[in-house]
């Protein structure tokens, strides 16, 4: 919850243009977020010297194939949405970049809906 708190606080902030110039400087890691104006995907691009950025698409429904119990397949609607990832191959494994996005993955598809 404390991470989530000032998440909110530095969002808000930066809104208002609050922010100082310290707490803008520094970064690892990014999150961008195409999405929030209608893109299913985005290519983030580095803000040197920072070593990744996640890109969170656009939250929506769209058909999936999904397996069925006895080997079938259907089409399902379902909510969906697009993470990409750039990254300095300088610093982080592509292997290792790759495990982050399914963890990532499986952490949202296992969030239980009443949890926020």
């Amino acid at each position: 919850m404390g991470i989530a708190r000032a998440i909110n606080d530095l969002g808000e902030r930066s809104r208002t243009k609050k922010l100082t110039p310290d707490e803008i400087q520094r970064g690892t890691f990014t999150i961008t977020n195409p999405g929030g104006f209608g893109p299913y995907a985005g290519i983030p691009i580095i803000n040197q010297p920072q070593v990744a950025i996640l890109g969170v698409g656009a939250i929506e429904k769209r058909p999936k194939v999904m397996a069925l119990p006895d080997g079938g397949d259907t089409i399902a609607i379902r909510t969906m949405g697009m993470l990409t990832m750039a990254y300095d191959h300088r610093i982080v494994d592509g292997a290792d970049a790759d495990r982050f996005l399914a963890d990532v993955k499986r952490l949202l598809q296992e969030f239980p809906e009443g949890a926020v």
